[in-house]
């Protein structure tokens, strides 16, 4: 990946003098730049409150609060941003035992999220049970290789969602791990596993080449690699086109910055995780040619203390 300085230089000429830390938005206009940012999490788990100070991995840790601030911060210096989750939102403190999730969707909602996928653990009290916690969210949920037309949540769950930002048309699609053997079929009931492979590649196609999107996000719930045969965003990645950025989950893998492989036409695709717990927030920030449609990507993940609060 070339450096951001590079990458000026040679879409925007005299714009490569600018600093690494930041391109001015007056001079990203006066060069016809666009500059999108994506904001992600994956398997918060419930994770309201910070770890202890006492944990012995994870002192101090995470905490919604501290996101927060950290996007609101965020927010204020860029126009154009995207917050997305990967899924896993329910289970793992006592707040889920005790509010079945309305809690952290009221919490992401006031967030600003923009849209998330879903997780194995976000049936963990069934398909009424994340029905019911539903109209908390003012985001929509998306997943593409579930088919849930004989279950409760038939039409609840949407396939893409479009979102334009600074003259950009983004298409953000979603995709699930199988659930058999991995959730209790009680919990599941009537959904369908799809192959997630065949269902990204028909869809990521109609986004980028007939909907004209410049930018194809997935948010995966597959997990990251793994040693046997099992589809991960590696093989997604390898064995797709026209998706341009994974946003995964499931593994709860920390991924400093974005992982590049190549997909079945050779063009650079970009996998992301940011570990589990809310921990880490991660950043994407891409920049974009307007004329050209040439854009290059710079990621990494923040770790979210109670020094994030003064970032």
């Amino acid at each position: 990946m070339s450096s951001r300085r590079d990458f000026i230089r040679s879409i925007a000429g005299s714009a490569a003098l600018i600093g690494l830390t930041g391109i001015p938005m007056e001079v990203l206009a006066k060069h016809e730049l666009v500059k999108l940012t994506i904001l992600h999490t994956n398997d918060v788990h419930s994770r309201i409150d910070p770890f202890p100070e006492n944990d012995p991995k994870y002192p101090g840790m995470a905490g919604v609060a501290r996101r927060s601030a950290l996007i609101r911060k965020i927010r204020s210096e860029e126009k154009n941003v995207l917050l997305l989750d990967s899924g896993d939102i329910f289970q793992g403190t006592p707040y889920f035992n005790l509010y079945g999730g309305e809690l952290e969707l009221s919490l992401m909602s006031d967030m600003g999220y923009d849209a998330a996928t879903l997780g194995n653990h976000d049936f963990d009290n069934g398909m009424d049970g994340l029905l019911k916690q539903m109209p908390h969210a003012k985001f929509p949920f998306i997943n593409l290789n579930y088919d849930f037309s004989d279950t409760p949540l038939n039409e609840k769950i949407i396939p893409y969602k479009i979102f334009q930002k600074g003259g950009l048309t983004i298409g953000v699609i979603g995709l699930g791990i199988e659930l058999q053997g991995l959730v209790d079929a009680k919990l599941y009931g009537n959904t369908r596993y799809t192959d997630p492979v065949i269902k990204a590649n028909t869809t990521a196609r109609l986004l980028k080449q007939e909907m004209k999107c410049q930018l194809v996000i997935c948010l995966s719930h597959l997990g990251y690699k793994y040693n046997e045969k099992k589809i991960s965003d590696e093989i997604l990645a390898q064995q797709t086109s026209n998706i341009d950025l994974i946003l995964g989950g499931h593994t709860h893998t920390f991924l400093d910055e974005p992982v590049h492989y190549k997909n079945t036409e050779g063009k650079d695709v970009m996998v992301a995780q940011v570990g589990w717990a809310g921990i880490r927030l991660g950043r994407i920030d891409y920049y974009f040619n307007v004329h050209s449609g040439k854009k290059e990507s710079f990621g990494s993940s923040v770790k979210i203390s109670e020094k994030t609060i003064a970032v």
